[in-house]
């Protein structure tokens, strides 16, 4: 079990929680003066996955849209698939919302909890508070200059560009779109590299800055992570029950015949925490328990997996959510459509990278796009072995729900008895 990065880290955060809330309890001022040098190290580890956002971002759009692009040309199933994996993360993230909003007037984050949390990290800066009009928004969505634009952080804007980016690239010849596809690729490998490099050591960044926050918010900042943990899992688990109501209704799957094909699915995602690994058995059940054609599953599926994750959008989102109780910041519509919009392209984009390297790349900007720090995502990140769970059994979930529905409209309606006779 300790091998599991995951794990390691998880329990790193657990021991700089205790300790650091012991120092603020028992310790001298000398002791208090050690612990913040120890959470400097902290905000290094932290600034080294912070430097790649941008590049990786860029990078892996731009391939990701070219790749999009690449698939909608095999034919009309491919964009009908595509189509409907677009529309359904847009369908996540705006869900979360509804959701959130329900949750959190049920359950609100706490004013102690919250004020513990934000003791931990840096205060909330001054631009999350002055929301633009919708005036300003429209102006910015195109940046004036993408370099000064990433520069500053302004996620929006870049996201924008790389979006026209990658499909202009698709519009060049051959072998000029090959040299540029590689060449941002390559950037993507060097960033996933890098980032690898960086989590090889989280335990020790997650320590640091664990420390940090027992120190300042004592055990009261661990009640409040629970309620993260909380929040984000129901998400997921909410969204897996429409994506599995969604087959019975839409794709008319009768229930034992779906739940005898998707409950091994789900067993395996439980395990794996990988749809990728669920793949055979997807491929297999769609097969024999649902009797969809290989020439079906064969694309819809392998596609679904490289490109959809329908719990992406909704608990990245949910991410960002909880961090705006926790800094009581109040976005307008126009934030939040942005929101919404950097969460579909980031998490279409990211879909191929490893969990914890996609939480950081999908999560980070969105909280760059609103103005928030993201000094708490590592704390949150040691937790997300939990709500990773509930995820990945959505995502396998989803993905045959997509399956079946599209079998459904390309399957050839019954012959009709009247015109057989005539």
């Amino acid at each position: 079990m300790l091998r599991s990065l995951s794990v390691r880290v998880l329990i790193a955060l657990i021991a700089g929680l205790a300790l650091g809330a012991a120092a603020a309890a028992y310790g001298g001022p000398g002791v208090k003066r050690a612990i913040e040098l120890i959470e400097s190290i902290g905000g290094l580890w932290l600034n080294g996955l912070r430097m790649t956002v941008v590049p990786l971002i860029f990078a892996v759009l731009v391939t990701g849209i070219a790749g999009m692009a690449d698939a909608a040309a095999t034919g009309r199933l491919a964009v009908k698939t595509l189509a409907m994996i677009v529309g359904a993360l847009a369908f996540s993230a705006c869900f979360t919302v509804l959701f959130a909003n329900g949750f959190y007037a049920l359950w609100p984050v706490g004013s102690m909890g919250g004020a513990a949390l934000r003791a931990g990290a840096v205060a909330a800066p001054d631009l999350v508070k002055q929301a633009p009009n919708l005036i300003d928004f429209v102006k910015g969505l195109a940046p004036q200059n993408a370099i000064k634009a990433a520069s500053e952080d302004a996620i929006l804007p870049l996201v924008v560009f790389a979006s026209f980016f990658g499909f202009a690239v698709t519009r060049l010849a051959e072998a000029r779109r090959r040299t540029i596809l590689e060449f941002f690729d390559s950037i993507g490998e060097a960033m996933v590299t890098i980032v690898r490099w960086v989590l090889m050591v989280a335990p020790i960044g997650v320590f640091a800055l664990g420390l940090g926050v027992g120190l300042r918010a004592g055990i009261g900042a661990a009640g409040e992570i629970g309620h993260y943990v909380a929040a984000i899992s129901l998400t997921n688990i909410s969204l897996t029950v429409i994506a599995y109501l969604t087959a019975l209704i839409v794709g008319r799957v009768p229930l034992a015949i779906w739940a005898r094909a998707v409950a091994p699915v789900q067993v395996a995602a439980f395990a794996t925490q990988s749809s990728l690994a669920c793949l055979p058995a997807m491929i297999e059940r769609s097969r024999d328990d649902l009797g969809i054609p290989d020439r079906v599953s064969g694309l819809v599926l392998p596609l679904a997996v490289a490109l959809f994750r329908l719990t992406g959008p909704a608990a990245n989102f949910g991410v960002v959510l909880f961090l705006l109780r926790v800094y009581d910041v109040h976005p307008n519509a126009a934030q939040y459509a942005g929101a919404i919009f950097v969460a579909v392209a980031t998490s279409l984009a990211s879909v191929s990278l490893p969990g914890q390297i996609s939480f950081f790349a999908s999560v980070a900007p969105i909280c760059l796009f609103l103005g928030l720090p993201v000094d708490l995502l590592p704390i949150l990140i040691a937790v997300e072995v939990i709500p990773d769970i509930f995820r990945t059994i959505g995502n396998v979930t989803g993905d045959l729900a997509l399956n079946v529905i599209l079998w459904r409209g390309e399957r050839a309606p019954p012959p009709d008895p009247v015109a057989a006779t005539a």
